[in-house]
């Protein structure tokens, strides 16, 4: 373990060990002090803990977790952010006066194609062979490209506006991730960075469990707050330019996300990228705000 603050607090460390009989076996967990550079590469038995021996029964990889891992949050609560995003999509449909069963189906097909964007997305970021698809994760950006270009795509042959859809459908869409985020810090992705504030969340990465700075449930606040207040506006204002709540919502949501970025515990892989983006986004959030109002 490297880089630990003093003051995190407790901490936990998982360790998977694959292709090894099934059974039950017998682990001895021995604390070591590295090596001083120069010297023996052999470590030497650390000088303040005592081994523990943990007896444990193997299991099928995908269902070994650490400690505050649940990793089937995650799907639970996608799968009941996308029903809650349909629910909301279509009573705000029906009040706009637009076709129904065309949201219904452009939903459903937009997920379904952004769950794959999504997997797709992540491989190509993380440069990952097709082969590790089933394994592989999931990133927001490749969701929201499929999952809007395909319910776009049949909105538009459906002959509905696609300014007025792109209103309706973005609450449902801010409330979806909302509801999904908490299973990403519940499933162990996307996490912080370990952090000594009292503000932190003891949380685990599915091998290091410390006090963490919980990024995903700073998400869920802010797609929730959006969520609230395009649905809001959906009730109480109509846009002088169909699209432009959609737009500026989304635009909030990026720039969102790129200050969120340095907060968490993967790194980016470019330093250029984030403030651009930001300043893109920016831009394109404050002509979404002033727009209707020239218009």
């Amino acid at each position: 373990m490297e880089g630990i603050t003093p003051g995190s607090g407790r901490i936990s460390v998982t360790a998977k060990v694959e292709d090894i009989n099934p059974g039950t076996w017998h682990v001895t967990a021995t604390p070591v002090t590295l090596a001083p550079a120069g010297h023996s590469d052999t470590p030497e038995p650390g000088p303040r803990l005592e081994p523990t021996v943990v007896t444990t029964s193997t299991r099928l990889a995908p269902l070994v977790r650490g400690p505050s891992v649940r990793p089937f949050a995650w799907p639970l609560l996608v799968a009941v952010g996308v029903a809650l995003a349909v629910v909301v999509q279509v009573l705000l449909a029906a009040r706009a006066g637009l076709d129904t069963g065309t949201t219904v189906v452009a939903s459903l097909a937009g997920s379904v194609v952004g769950y794959f964007s999504a997997k797709a997305y992540y491989m190509v970021q993380h440069r990952q062979h097709l082969r590790r698809f089933v394994g592989a994760g999931t990133c927001i950006q490749g969701f929201l490209l499929g999952a809007f270009g395909t319910a776009l795509a049949v909105v538009a042959a459906a002959g509905i506006p696609v300014g007025t859809w792109l209103d309706v459908a973005a609450p449902g869409a801010f409330l979806a991730m909302a509801t999904a985020r908490p299973g990403c810090f519940l499933g162990g992705c996307c996490v912080g960075r370990p952090t000594t504030s009292r503000w932190g969340v003891w949380s685990s990465d599915r091998r290091v469990g410390i006090r963490r700075v919980p990024t995903q449930l700073i998400e869920a606040l802010l797609t929730l707050t959006l969520g609230a207040a395009t649905l809001a506006a959906n009730l109480t204002w109509r846009p002088a330019i169909p699209g432009m709540l959609f737009v500026a919502a989304m635009a909030a949501y990026t720039l969102g996300r790129q200050l969120l970025f340095p907060l968490r515990a993967e790194t980016r892989k470019t330093k250029a990228g984030r403030p651009l983006t930001a300043a893109a986004t920016l831009l394109v959030l404050l002509a979404a705000l002033t727009a209707p109002i020239l218009a």
